[in-house]
């Protein structure tokens, strides 16, 4: 029988793709440094890793570092994640944000952008999260939040198209199975699904007219926001939160009723 784990007083979240000023992910980890957790950020962009880290560890007096990582490349992971292991106190969360939009139409889409979309899209979320499982596991506790979108469950019909929603439909599906797998070392792994958000992902800043277009047909009449969303998932990487896991939340105004 699995043991309830008390989580540790020093503990490190990893973000992945949470360079962006504008993004989910830079938003997630100035909320969970604001609650004590040490924070390391991995983007494909180093520097921007590096300076996102800096500004959060100096805003929230935390731990915190940036590492440049290829999220589709194991070996750029593993030295990643070394690096963390080596660095901050040990990981307890992860949160799989690292991701590409994709808005070509199904008959005008390569090859090679269908398998970039899941290079990082779907492998990514899969190459980092066995590689930060292997702590986890040792430690008997892990928390891991990946982002899947209405996308996944309404076919589209936000911005990106078909390679993109199977990819974050694929993330529904390796959520489940994982967190079966693993519930025996008290570790969670959820998924969250946000429908429109105010962020740079969907083809840049979104304008107040373009808001309005995507507030049609939202139950609570607007887009949501970054720290919405992170207030989310701080809930699901938090120690409140073990007894949820193989489960999707939507956060999506209402857009989409599951």
């Amino acid at each position: 029988m699995t043991t309830q784990h008390t989580f540790p007083a020093e503990r490190t979240a990893v973000l992945t793709g949470a360079a962006s000023a504008r993004g989910i992910g830079r938003a997630t980890a100035d909320r969970l440094a604001s609650e004590g957790w040490s924070i390391a950020i991995l983007d494909i962009n180093a520097e921007d890793a590096k300076a996102a880290a800096a500004e959060i560890g100096a805003n929230r007096a935390v731990k915190a570092i940036g590492v440049g990582a290829d999220v589709s490349d194991e070996a750029s992971v593993d030295r990643a994640i070394t690096e963390i292991e080596q660095s901050l106190p040990p990981i307890v969360g992860l949160v799989n944000l690292a991701g590409i939009s994709s808005p070509t139409p199904f008959m005008e889409t390569t090859v090679a952008e269908w398998d970039k979309v899941f290079a990082i899209n779907m492998r990514g979320t899969f190459v980092v999260s066995q590689r930060v499982l292997k702590g986890m596991i040792e430690h008997e506790l892990g928390r891991i939040v990946s982002i899947s979108s209405i996308s996944a469950q309404r076919g589209g019909g936000t911005y990106s198209k078909v390679a993109y929603s199977a990819s974050k439909a694929g993330i529904l599906g390796f959520t489940r199975a994982l967190a079966r797998e693993v519930g025996e070392h008290n570790i969670t792994v959820n998924a969250i699904a946000p429908g429109p958000i105010d962020t740079d992902i969907m083809g840049g800043t979104l304008t107040d007219e373009r808001k309005a277009q995507m507030s049609e047909g939202i139950m609570m009449g607007r887009v949501g926001t970054r720290e919405e969303v992170a207030a989310l998932i701080a809930f699901l990487l938090g120690e409140d939160a073990g007894y949820i896991t193989a489960a999707t939340y939507d956060i999506n105004g209402g857009l989409q009723v599951s």
